[in-house]
């Protein structure tokens, strides 16, 4: 083979490996977010977490990292299913460490959850999910959160946590995501008093969300459900 026919043939390989990435890249671009571990299918450790709180028949829990884009395209089916049934959501955040701004949106709605009120942080949320895809940068996280406090009658402090309680209470939530054994955003799992069952999570990798709604159909069937409430890691 001359060397104008080899140059022409590794071209010709590259092209191919590379729209077979694109292929790839574009058919995962909906697959929960990858936290850690060696592989996706670790299962859960210390299910004693998943449980309802007191007071509630049947729940869903939710660990979410506000920069995942599964966990955007889950939270309206997410709420939708909770509406049509009558449960609540127990939000926990899982930021995960290779996401930029995950972090301080969590924080953020820590803030409107603590000072301001508990609905107006799950608004804050679904408005941010909306949003997700114009948001690249700590900077530009800022500046939409600013106009989203300006917009719904609150002033942004300069300082969001002067004493890091809030980020503490961020990081409780990721600890106990890790008892847990959470490697992926989201995980969303449908609990009773007496068992669990995971809609997406470790040993689901993909984001169906709408698997909530036969299996909280039968959960609801069996459980006399409380009237509905959005909680947002109201938990502590």
């Amino acid at each position: 083979m001359d060397t104008r026919s080899r140059a022409f043939g590794l071209a010709m390989n590259a092209a191919k490996f590379g729209a077979a990435v694109a292929m790839l890249l574009g058919a995962g671009a909906m697959q929960a977010q990858i936290a850690g571990g060696p592989d996706g299918t670790n299962s859960f450790r210390d299910t004693s977490v998943l449980r309802p709180l007191p007071g509630q028949k049947v729940a869903i829990i939710v660990f979410e990292d506000m920069e995942c884009p599964a966990c955007a395209a889950s939270h309206p089916v997410e709420l939708q299913a909770a509406a049509q049934y009558h449960v609540p959501i127990d939000r926990y955040d899982f930021p995960l460490q290779m996401h930029v701004w995950s972090r301080d949106a969590a924080v953020f709605a820590r803030y409107l959850q603590d000072k301001v009120n508990p609905a107006v942080a799950d608004t804050y949320r679904t408005d941010l999910f909306k949003q997700q895809i114009s948001i690249g940068s700590k900077d530009d996280l800022q500046n939409f959160t600013r106009r989203w406090m300006q917009g719904h009658g609150q002033s942004m402090p300069f300082v969001v946590d002067p004493t890091g309680a809030l980020a503490a209470k961020v990081q409780a939530d990721y600890k106990l995501g890790e008892r847990l054994n959470v490697t992926r955003t989201p995980t969303i799992v449908v609990v009773t008093p007496t068992k669990y069952q995971v809609i997406s999570g470790n040993d689901n990798g993909t984001s169906d969300a709408q698997k909530l709604f036969p299996v909280l159909e039968a959960a609801t069937k069996t459980s006399a459900a409380p009237a509905h409430v959005v909680r947002t890691a109201a938990h502590k």
